[in-house]
This record gives structure tokens, C-alpha cells and sequence, in this order.
């Protein structure tokens, strides 16, 4: 054979082996430039065997202190970048908020939402979305006076339900979440639900069950193996709620068709299909049923889930601290008495304020935030992080930095109160996390907080049942997507 011809095929050869490498990721951003440091990964499986699957969040912050605020860990094929720290997180959400603003695709998620909706889409469609819930929740009183008229009509029934115990140990955690549920459905559906709506128990117990399997370790290891899905079945049940859920939706939105009137828009589904009706000329739709569907799930699951969490959280630590109980106590005697509470009492009560912000540090309800992905090459602490990483922006680590908290793993409401008893903001508090993607119903969240945890407060003093000392009150979590109390049970005394 030829000279030529053995240089043709050698060259052949480079250049097939050259590809090879550059496909295999051996030249690729993350050798050539400074890619954020990490643990030795495995073939196949990559850090997978290192963590604690039942509370992931836990061997992030391990690693945190060996690797520093940006590291990088492998799970399976996919390489993820973990940022901790309360400076670090504003670095990459406030300061780089754009080039953070991305959700990764997350093959349970795009399972139940194909990209839908608000909180797992994607570009364009989560803009336009997100643009019209905000608008949308504004328009139906978030953050005004008709929203607060709704939730003190809520406290109510709730009060009215909660004495009807007579003092009797009681698990409240499913009247809360109805309590809580009502006020977003009011604003979704232009209604509200009896407790004992068989129905409406039916949407809350999906919601729950969702919630609770979307953390099993069987589906984390489906995100990171879906190929094995067959095998796994781990998104079986989830995609059975979400059908059972969202024929529901339906039903009422086709309801709600028969009657609509654009002038006259009754809630937030009426006036989604306003906006249907008006875009059939367009030919870009972003306000298709789908993304009904699936936004109408994403506000009922963030707008329950997020506040009865919290609220079940303060009545377990109200159990667990009764001297912050009575303190509470008093302050609503002096500032209140028995007049029904009103969010303009909230600045006059500031240690309220704080207990309730407490809770919420302390509760540390989504330990990982929900995943970011970068929308851009990005440096952050001089790492180089290429577009398209999935990104851990560890919430619990800026609720529990030491460098922003006195006393991190305590519950201790003085974090947010001065020298002086007056209520502090602090800049590390993001349990609602921050920039491009922080929560939607922030203001709904807080408005509910305060009025549904001051009016409990004002009628019921909360204790163990009987046999029950404060030091057997557990405050580990249950195992869940979120970070929600094991189940337990409480007395409420009524206070007239």
C-alpha cells in the first residue's frame, strides 16, 4: 500500500479517535477550563453510592464543607453543580439571575408537565406563564384587601372546626390544608370547599401523595436512570394522580366555558380562557389547555403544600416551645385583644413576625430549592460553568449559614428581632428562594401565614395530648419531596 494511503487512514484514524473524545466529554468545558471541584465519580453510577437518597440535602452540605460553596457531584451520566452559602446563592440567583433562570429538564418532572404550566417550564413558555400568574394573582387580590377578606372568612370555618375537638387530641395537619387549600381555589376555581367535600379531600390527598412520592429514593434513582423506568415503575403512581387530578380540572373548566363572560372573568380559569379565546387568531399559543392543565396543578401544589407545611410546622414547635406560645400570646392580647386579626396588625407585632419567620428558617421546608439549570456560560467564584448545567442552589445551607444566624440549628425567633425587640430583615432569609424564579405567591404565602397562625393563636392555647412531654416531640422530618413534620397529634384549649 501506499505512503498516501497509510496517511490517509492514519488521519482517519486521529480524527475518528479525536471525535470520539470530544463526544466522551474529555474535551469538553469541563477539562478545558475551570470546572467547579468534587468527589471522584464511579463508571456508570457516578457519586451515587456517597449519598443519603431518603435526604440528599444532607450529603451536599457534607460536601460543601470539604469542596467550598461551588462544587460539582455526578449522579449517574449527569454532572451537577451544588452552590451553598447565603453569599454564594445571591451571587448566582440576584447578581446572575439570568444566567441562572432555567429549569432543567427532570424526567419526572417533564413526565407530569411536558414542559408546561409554571414551575418546570422552560424559555418562552415559562415567561409568558409567569407573567400572566402574577398579573392574574393580582388581579384576583393577591396582596390586597379581597384576598385578606377571604382568608380572615377562612379562619373562621377553621376556628369553627378546630373547637369542635372540645379539647381532644386531634391530628390538625388535614384541616389546615384544607383551610389553606380553599384560599387558592378561591382564586383558581371562584369557590370554596366544606372540609367534608368528598372531592375536594380526593384533590388534597393527591396533591399530598404526589408530594410524598416525588421524594421516594425509587424516584430520584428514575431521574437519574430513566432508561430504567420500565423497571422502576417509580412514576407510575404519579402519573395516575396527576391524570385523576387534572380530569377534574377539566371538567370544571368546561364548565366554566358554558358561562363565560370576559367582562365578568369569576376566577383564575375564566380568565385563562379569555386569554384562549383572544390568541385563536395567533398562531405562537401559549394559552392552550395543556398549559391550563398543568399551571392550575403547579398553584394548587405550591399554594397548599408550602403554607400547611409551615403552618404544621409552628403548631409542632408551639407544642415543642410554650414559652414562645404565651409570648405570642401576649402580644396579641395587647395589640389585638379580641378583635379578628388584620394584616396591618403584623407591623405592630413585630415578635410574632419573627416567630413566624422562624419557622420558616427553621422548618427549612425545601432544603434543595427547586432546580436551577444555567441559561448561559457562567463564571461564579472563578468557576467556569458551562450553559446547560443543572444547578443546586442549596437553600438549607443560606438558612442555616453561620455566618447570618447566631444560633443556625436552633429554633430561636430572636434571629429576627433587635436589641430592642424590634423586627429585623435579614437578607439571608429566602425560603421562598430568589431572583429570576422566586416563588409566585410570596405575598399570598405570608399574607396566610400571619393571619392563619395569629388567629389559632388568639382562640386555642396548643399542648401534647396527655402522656405526652415536650421532650418526646420529635422535630425530624418525615421522608417526603418536601421537608414536612412526622404526623402528630395536639390539644387545642380554648382561650375565651
Amino acid at each position: 500500500m501506499e505512503w498516501s494511503s497509510w496517511t490517509s487512514i492514519g488521519l482517519v484514524f486521529i480524527l475518528s479517535f479525536l471525535s470520539i473524545l470530544k463526544v466522551g466529554s474529555f474535551w469538553n468545558n469541563h477539562r478545558r477550563k475551570k470546572f467547579p471541584p468534587g468527589p471522584r465519580a464511579l463508571p456508570i453510577i457516578g457519586n451515587l453510592h456517597t449519598f443519603d437518597l431518603k435526604r440528599p440535602y444532607k450529603t451536599y452540605l457534607q460536601l460543601s464543607k470539604i469542596y467550598g460553596p461551588v462544587f460539582s457531584v455526578q449522579m449517574g451520566q449527569r454532572k451537577i453543580v451544588v452552590i451553598s452559602g447565603y453569599e454564594t446563592v445571591k451571587e448566582a440567583l440576584v447578581n446572575k439571575g439570568d444566567a441562572f433562570s432555567e429549569r432543567p429538564k427532570i424526567p419526572i418532572f417533564e413526565d407530569l408537565t411536558r414542559g408546561n404550566g409554571i414551575v418546570f417550564a422552560h424559555g418562552e413558555n415559562w415567561k409568558v406563564m409567569r407573567r400572566f400568574t402574577l398579573t392574574t394573582l393580582r388581579d384576583f387580590g393577591m396582596g390586597k384587601r379581597a384576598i385578606e377578606d377571604r382568608i380572615v372568612e377562612e379562619y373562621g370555618y377553621l376556628v369553627d372546626t378546630i373547637g369542635s375537638q372540645e379539647g381532644k387530641p386531634f391530628d390538625a395537619s388535614k384541616m389546615i390544608n384544607a383551610a389553606v387549600a380553599n384560599i387558592i381555589v378561591s382564586i383558581l376555581l371562584g369557590k370554596r370547599f366544606d372540609y367534608k367535600d368528598s372531592r375536594f379531600l380526593r384533590l388534597l390527598q393527591l396533591t399530598n401523595e404526589n408530594m410524598r412520592l416525588a421524594g421516594k429514593p425509587l424516584v430520584t434513582m428514575y431521574n437519574i436512570f430513566p432508561y430504567l423506568g420500565f423497571f422502576l415503575r417509580a412514576n407510575k403512581a404519579l402519573l395516575k394522580n396527576r391524570h385523576e387530578f387534572s380530569d377534574y380540572v377539566q371538567t370544571t373548566f368546561v364548565e366554566n366555558l358554558k358561562t363565560l363572560d370576559k367582562n365578568d372573568q369569576r376566577s383564575f380559569i375564566d380568565a385563562f380562557l379569555v386569554k384562549q379565546q383572544e390568541e385563536k387568531s395567533t398562531t405562537n399559543g401559549y394559552f392552550h389547555n395543556d398549559n391550563l392543565l398543568t399551571l392550575v396543578s403547579n398553584l394548587f401544589t405550591a399554594g397548599v403544600e408550602t403554607i400547611s407545611t409551615t403552618l404544621n410546622w409552628s403548631f409542632l414547635l408551639m407544642l415543642k416551645y410554650p414559652e414562645v406560645q404565651r409570648k405570642v400570646q401576649e402580644e396579641i392580647e395587647r395589640v389585638i385583644g379580641s378583635n379578628p386579626p388584620r394584616i396591618e396588625h403584623r407591623t405592630q407585632m413585630p415578635y410574632t413576625d419573627a416567630v413566624i419567620h422562624e419557622v420558616q428558617r427553621f422548618a427549612n421546608i425545601l432544603p434543595l430549592n427547586l432546580p436551577h439549570e444555567t441559561a448561559a456560560d457562567v463564571t461564579l467564584k472563578g468557576y467556569f460553568i458551562p450553559k446547560g448545567t443543572y444547578i443546586i442552589p442549596l437553600l438549607t445551607s443560606v438558612l442555616h449559614d453561620k455566618s447570618q444566624w447566631e444560633k443556625p440549628d436552633m429554633f430561636y425567633p430572636e434571629h429576627f428581632l433587635d436589641a430592642n425587640g424590634k423586627f429585623v430583615k435579614k437578607d439571608a432569609f429566602m425560603p421562598f428562594s430568589a431572583g429570576r424564579r422566586v416563588c409566585a405567591g410570596e405575598t399570598l404565602a405570608k399574607m396566610e401565614l400571619f393571619l392563619f397562625f395569629t388567629s389559632l393563636l388568639q382562640r386555642f392555647t396548643f399542648h401534647p395530648p396527655p402522656g405526652v412531654s415536650i421532650s418526646d416531640l420529635d422535630l425530624s422530618p418525615a421522608i417526603s419531596f418536601n421537608i414536612i413534620p412526622k404526623p402528630y397529634k395536639m390539644c387545642a384549649v380554648s382561650r375565651s
